[in-house]
């Protein structure tokens, strides 16, 4: 059986094609018995829309920005990789993508970028930055322009955002405990936790996350305070190396995300990594590397490109109003060991 077109819609209608398109890109001064006449012909012709032939035939093109870090850290660099790819990609739809660097400790500076976006011409917003009064009520206005916005990575729960893309960063902590628990196997000692920046609601959640399986299932292991760089290498590099210096029962490292390429620094200069488990997030170069070494035992990742992408399609779901393929889009933690690093 053929498949049927706006045509069959109009006949079985009643209506004009133009009613119809109308109908379908759900725009005003059309009468309600003339909407409930095509809605009624569509689900009894089992029409479904081809969203890209008909933003082809109007020559539709998608504008989107992202906005990143603006910090030299090799997992933004994984992220810029990853959008310069999707912006090559071919397809069957105009899409163009552009990249904003937020200031990493300025959370007026992000809010005024992310305000400017809302007079320039873009349909949908993707974000990665920390959490703040600040940046909740910039997202308010994107809202309030009608642009679509998603947060990745790193989730902003609490503003006007459609939809997050990124892994739980709770279950991402347990997983982290977990794994650490059974690796130090009831061992004697202190575990390290070091964050990049407490502001990010994904280092919050992984500490959380951490925290409560390593109290519910290893109440022996002794977990430090959080320490905090403040995205501040100097900084991180002095205080691990005081902490390392200062409890030299630590057998056991947690690194909530950046700076990875520091801390590895400090754990060899002080000869800490030999005796401890070290547990990241991300696979970066850095990260490879210290796992084919054998220096970190366990990187808890998530695929940067699959985020990049299943964000595009979110923001042109939304926009497009269809329906999204939940398992698709559904961001999954991943574990990687040296035993299984040459498929990952």
């Amino acid at each position: 059986m053929a498949r049927p077109t706006v045509h069959d819609i109009a006949r079985e209608a009643g209506v004009s094609l133009a009613t119809v398109d109308r109908v379908l890109n759900g725009r005003p001064r059309v009468r309600e018995q003339s909407v409930k006449a095509v809605q009624t012909a569509v689900e009894k012709l089992g029409y479904v829309r081809d969203v890209s032939a008909a933003n082809l035939a109007k020559r539709r093109e998608y504008r989107f920005a992202f906005v990143i870090p603006d910090n030299t850290s090799q997992f933004v660099e994984t992220i810029r990789n990853a959008l310069a790819e999707a912006t090559r990609a071919p397809g069957p739809d105009r899409m163009s993508i552009e990249t904003i660097l937020a200031p990493v400790d300025d959370p007026n500076a992000t809010a005024r970028q992310l305000v400017q976006l809302a007079s320039a011409q873009y349909q949908g917003v993707a974000i990665m930055c920390p959490e703040s009064p600040q940046v909740r009520d910039a997202v308010t206005r994107l809202k309030q322009a009608g642009l679509v916005v998603v947060t990745m990575i790193s989730d902003l729960p609490s503003s006007a955002r459609d939809q997050f893309v990124g892994v739980d960063n709770v279950a991402a902590g347990r997983t982290a405990g977990a794994l650490m628990g059974r690796f130090l196997n009831n061992a004697l000692g202190k575990v390290l936790v070091i964050s990049g920046s407490l502001a990010s609601r994904d280092n919050i959640e992984r500490r959380f996350g951490f925290d409560s399986i390593l109290a519910q299932s290893f109440p022996t292991i002794e977990v430090l305070p959080t320490v905090e760089s403040r995205n501040d290498n100097h900084r991180l590099i002095s205080i691990v190396r005081q902490m390392v210096t200062t409890h030299r029962d630590i057998v056991g490292i947690y690194a909530l995300g950046n700076g990875n390429a520091a801390i590895l620094d400090v754990l060899r200069a002080t000869d800490t990594i030999r005796n401890a488990t070290v547990i990241m997030h991300e696979l970066t170069p850095v990260t490879r590397a210290a796992l084919e070494e054998g220096e970190v035992d366990v990187v808890i990742m998530q695929n940067v490109g699959h985020i990049i992408r299943s964000s595009i399609r979110i923001l042109r779901s939304h926009i497009d109003k269809t329906e999204l393929v939940e398992a698709q889009e559904t961001i999954r933690i991943e574990i990687v060991m040296r035993e299984n690093l040459i498929n990952s």
